[in-house]
């Protein structure tokens, strides 16, 4: 079993598998901002993924997420989420996705082994979609999201980053998808993170405003929450097939129960998503030194700080760290 300094169970990695996406979200990786590394060449090969993956579980890692940038763009996807979903100790591989490119790939995402997804998106709105991501692609989106539930992936969440003056607006609108769609819809809070040009503390829509806003809801049972190992609360809507959860890293600090870990594109393991430190793990994967890998991520997991300052950040009386969010996968 895996545990931090404070005696916090770590089970949960997210692998970048790409820095590079097809969208510019401006919270994420705004126009003119390029992750590093920029090309494929620094970024990890199936092997070196896999062999750092089986590093992970062999610690007690159980539920793995591949992220980006965007994962669709990067080739041969299927196949390493084949290997991955056959290693000893992965119970659970899951995907993050703008969406995209998800309606031609769903199905055989879920033969090779995938288990559920995650599709961000922002805007219900042609036009608004446009000006957030920097391109067309609403429908694109929609479509892979039905795509992802007629494939087997479940549960298929919506993940929507609320933004004042933006799209809260439309978050009456979003709460209403799991009345129809077999999705379940998560509100997230606008965070400091990175080189998030578009966040300033009036865009912030805390989690009591969006709750009212996506209301009447009422909170449901550990028992009746989409699987999963993130910090969302979740609240129904009678009849509705899915759930409303929020995720709310400053109004509501879960940084007591994180119980994840992030590797980078490039190989580099992050402890926490504010944090400083990285460790690249790169080197000892090639020479396949799976010892010194699980005394590194030990060593890692143990300095992992006991929670993030955004809240200060927000404020103005904290640093930041400026690895854009599309490098770490958020």
């Amino acid at each position: 079993m895996l545990e931090d300094g404070f005696g916090r169970r770590l089970e949960y990695l997210r692998v970048s598998v790409t820095a590079d996406c097809d969208l510019f979200c401006s919270y994420c990786r705004p126009a003119g901002v390029a992750a590093t590394p920029a090309d494929p060449a620094g970024e990890m090969s199936d092997d070196e993924i896999v062999f750092l993956v089986s590093c992970f579980s062999g610690l007690g890692i159980s539920h793995v997420r591949l992220t980006g940038g965007e994962p669709l763009l990067r080739p041969g996807l299927a196949e390493l989420v084949g290997r991955l979903a056959r290693l000893p100790g992965v119970e659970d591989l899951s995907l993050s996705t703008n969406g995209l490119a998800l309606a031609s790939n769903a199905r055989a995402l879920r033969r090779a082994g995938l288990s559920r997804v995650n599709v961000s998106l922002d805007s219900l709105r042609p036009e608004r979609f446009r000006r957030i991501t920097g391109r067309d692609g609403l429908e694109d989106v929609l479509a892979g999201l039905e795509a992802a539930a007629s494939a087997g992936l479940d549960p298929v969440k919506v993940n929507c980053v609320v933004a004042r003056g933006i799209n809260d607006d439309e978050i009456a609108e979003f709460a209403a998808l799991p009345s129809r769609l077999r999705v379940h819809v998560r509100f997230i809070e606008l965070m400091p993170v990175g080189r998030n040009r578009l966040f300033a503390p009036e865009r912030l829509v805390p989690f009591a405003e969006m709750l009212e806003k996506a209301g009447p809801l009422e909170p449901l049972p550990r028992t009746a929450w989409p699987r999963g190992r993130g910090p969302a609360r979740y609240y129904g809507k009678p009849g509705a097939v899915g759930t409303v959860g929020f995720i709310a890293p400053l109004s509501a600090r879960f940084c007591g129960e994180c119980n994840r870990l992030r590797l980078t594109a490039a190989g580099k393991l992050v402890a926490c998503l504010d944090g400083r430190e990285e460790v690249d793990l790169r080197p000892a994967a090639g020479t396949r030194a799976a010892d010194l890998v699980a005394d590194m991520i030990r060593s890692a997991a143990g300095r992992k700080p006991a929670r993030h300052f955004m809240a200060e950040r927000a404020e103005g009386v904290a640093g930041g760290v400026e690895r854009p969010m599309c490098e770490i996968g958020g």
